[in-house]
């Protein structure tokens, strides 16, 4: 989720769509790490993957492992 100053009502900018293995889905995120350019990553640790959300977006991909 994401939280704008003085929001009152969040934005999902990664997984979002329940567990699973699908390019919207997680599977026990364990770490999260924004960039400068507002590019998210999750380690999805039941998946065993690295996925990546740029700024925007509204699916992932898969940079590192995966069973998705």
């Amino acid at each position: 989720m994401k939280w704008m100053e003085g929001a009152k009502q969040g934005i999902v900018v990664a997984g979002g769509q329940g567990e699973g293995n699908g390019l919207t889905q997680l599977s026990c995120p364990q770490g999260v790490v924004v960039d400068q350019l507002g590019t998210v990553y999750v380690a999805d640790l039941g998946n065993n993957r690295i996925m990546r959300w740029p700024k925007g977006a509204t699916q992932g991909s898969v940079i590192v492992g995966g069973n998705g």
